[in-house]
């Protein structure tokens, strides 16, 4: 592959260039284990910025013009496991994708930043920075809403609309989801359809029921309660009425538990709102 010309701009340069200017002007990327296989991962000076999947296909699906192999650059020898293998290679796709979006060429890391291995572990950031300035000002407020589903839970893409005060967008929401520069990190997975079809995923919908099931989402009792038009659940104990995976609705009782159509009617019976899963009047 051709050297990208602002690195061989600098590697011009007759003096060395200034301290955590490479850094300013290049990502790094690495190679690290998800929940689904290999990803490839890039990261700023800011933080984390692009996730895609290391596979054959390409990180956006796509294989080399002419069908075949993708094209790959080579990468740096050695690292730490989920690092850079030795001989480590990079696809072209991958580069492009990155640099049509960010505007930066990339460089190979050494090692993979502090935290990123148990983050794709478990979908916590805890502490993990991720560098959000390749999204709009919409699809920024989306994924912010979506980072804090918890784990084994899911929202209807309604939910996600209203939560970003943008009730009637949701079809905006998809298309926001679906450009997704982080998935894994930010849990763009746990957004499903209200009648419990997983929907669409950057990594595909069979990826996207793997990660729900994995993380303890019966994907079978969502579809069940969306045929019988169930989209809450209340408790006649706690007066409170949720979304179906919330933590709390999965600790009612049978005895307990009633079924509602919508959020009004929840309400007309005397339930109020989980303070948790804040359900909104349009999951369904």
């Amino acid at each position: 592959m051709s050297p990208d010309p602002l690195l061989a701009g600098l590697a011009a340069l007759a003096t060395d260039a200034p301290d955590g200017l490479l850094d300013r002007i290049a990502a790094r990327w690495v190679r690290a284990a998800g929940p689904l296989g290999e990803v490839l991962v890039a990261f700023t000076d800011q933080g984390i910025a692009y996730v895609r999947e290391d596979d054959d296909a390409g990180p956006d699906g796509d294989r080399g013009m002419d069908g075949g192999e993708p094209d790959v650059a080579r990468g740096i020898d050695g690292g730490e496991p989920g690092g850079p293998r030795e001989g480590g290679t990079v696809s072209r796709s991958f580069a492009a994708a990155f640099r049509r979006r960010f505007g930066r060429p990339l460089l190979p890391a050494t090692r993979p930043p502090a935290g990123l291995l148990p983050a794709l572990r478990t979908g916590r950031l805890s502490g993990l920075s991720l560098d959000l300035r390749g999204t709009t000002d919409f699809q920024r407020e989306v994924l912010l809403a979506v980072r804090g589903i918890p784990r084994g839970e899911v929202r209807p893409y309604a939910w996600v609309a209203a939560q970003v005060g943008r009730p009637g967008a949701v079809r905006a929401v998809g298309s926001a989801l679906a450009g997704n520069p982080v998935p894994l990190l930010v849990p763009c997975h746990r957004v499903t359809r209200s009648d419990g079809v997983a929907g669409e995923y950057v990594f595909g919908a069979a990826a996207k029921e793997r990660l729900l099931l994995a993380e303890g989402v019966d994907l079978d009792r969502l579809r069940r309660l969306a045929r019988e038009r169930v989209f809450y659940l209340a408790s006649d104990t706690t007066g409170v009425v949720c979304l179906p995976t919330c933590h709390n609705a999965r600790r009612i009782t049978p005895a307990h538990r009633h079924g509602f159509r919508t959020l009004a009617e929840a309400r007309s019976a005397g339930y109020r709102p989980c303070r948790t899963c804040r359900p909104t009047g349009l999951a369904a």
